[in-house]
């Protein structure tokens, strides 16, 4: 059950600091579908092998996650947005032209393993360890860095089964090509349990929350 954004902290006037995970494009939709301006946050990038440290470091005031999380520190908004599922290949990949694509068609060729201390429960709804038919999908390859997962894409036929707002940040050479036969993947904003937000941050949250038609 989604958790109520937490009681405001005194007011500040910094600006909301704004977990990201490569572009900020989602976070920028978000932002301004509820009626707010990018500009009142500062876009913290955060490592997907260490997704919560700078929120737990209280480096992060809340932070974009998808789907539903089971850390007992993390309290999480309603669903603000949804993001649509994407095939990430290289653009000489046998699938970098196809309009669409299957996840059956994709567990043909190795994805990527479950990186650092990302919880492998959410990893297993990112990069599913098997398709709707029941085919496996090898996740072999290590996830580390966005720069080495694009190398890795470009030199090989690995494919990263991942999210439609990537592409806003993918080089010419990396394409993303929509997955039809997996659903979007609710949108959540985070923040840490026993912290006060301040009160931008929180009405960020509420803000957000109250933009996506019931």
């Amino acid at each position: 059950m989604p958790d109520s954004p937490p009681t405001t902290a005194p007011h500040t006037t910094r600006p909301v600091r704004f977990g990201i995970h490569g572009s900020p494009h989602l976070a920028i939709g978000i932002i301004t579908a509820a009626g707010h301006s990018p500009q009142e946050v500062e876009f913290v990038p955060y490592d997907v092998a260490e997704p919560f440290r700078p929120l737990r470091e209280r480096a992060l005031d809340i932070m974009i996650v998808k789907y539903a999380l089971a850390e007992p520190d993390v309290a999480v908004s309603r669903p603000v947005a949804h993001d649509g599922r994407a095939l990430i290949v290289g653009a000489d990949h046998p699938l970098a032209d196809r309009e669409t694509v299957s996840i059956e068609e994709a567990a043909v060729y190795d994805a990527f393993r479950c990186p650092g201390d990302f919880p492998a429960y959410v990893w297993d709804e990112v990069v599913p360890p098997r398709t709707p038919s029941g085919r496996p999908i090898r996740r072999v390859h290590p996830m580390t860095t966005v720069e080495a997962m694009i190398d890795l894409l470009a030199t090989t036929r690995a494919v990263h089964v991942s999210f439609q707002s990537l592409e806003a940040s993918l080089p010419s050479h990396i394409k993303a090509v929509p997955v039809h036969d997996l659903p979007p993947a609710p949108v959540t904003l985070a923040w840490l349990r026993d912290g006060e937000l301040p009160p931008q941050a929180a009405a960020l949250v509420a803000d957000a929350e109250r933009s996506i038609a019931p």
